[in-house]
């Protein structure tokens, strides 16, 4: 955990910088028709992710890197007419179960996306988790630019969700 004089060292003051984050949040599920396992390297396998995202494009692991903690990507997003290229870490690993990474970074994140997946009859639910870690200038200067950002954010969210649901049915061997 950073103390207050790493947190300031690092980053000058915000006029956010009190703000409670509790309701920076969300989470989004779904039914897919494949089992965890198989799941889960559709997920980690990050460069597919545009495949279903409708503001993420050219994601790839930095050389050498994969679907394990401590491995680094980036990609680009756009939202609102704006383009831009964000970095991020993969901070939980676990196969068939779950998925996660920070955006910014283990030490220094801005926002977590953690991927859960848990067997139900023939599929698996598959939920979608969005937590702001920390404020800063890029995300907006007010709540409700948070707010915006995170009711985006969740919006894109199910965007995915249903088009991964729409893609695994409709490359299931028949």
């Amino acid at each position: 955990m950073r103390t207050t004089a790493q947190n300031t060292a690092r980053h000058p003051r915000h006029p956010l910088d009190d703000l409670d984050l509790a309701p920076f949040t969300f989470t989004r599920r779904c039914w897919v028709d494949l089992p965890p396992d198989s799941v889960y390297p559709l997920i980690s396998d990050v460069t597919l992710i545009e495949t279903w995202s409708p503001s993420a494009s050219a994601v790839s692991y930095k050389p050498g890197n994969g679907p394990w903690v401590g491995a680094r990507f980036s990609g680009r997003n756009r939202r609102d007419g704006r383009e831009w290229i964000t970095h991020s870490e993969v901070v939980q690993a676990d196969p068939g179960s779950a998925f996660a990474f920070v955006v910014g970074g283990a030490e220094d994140g801005i926002v977590r996306w953690t991927w859960h997946f848990s067997k139900q009859g023939t599929g698996s639910i598959v939920q979608q988790s969005w937590r702001l870690l920390r404020t800063d200038p890029v995300l907006g200067n007010t709540p409700e630019d948070l707010c915006t950002l995170r009711d985006h954010m969740a919006t894109s969210a199910e965007t995915t969700l249903l088009s991964l649901a729409e893609w695994i049915a409709g490359h299931r061997p028949q």
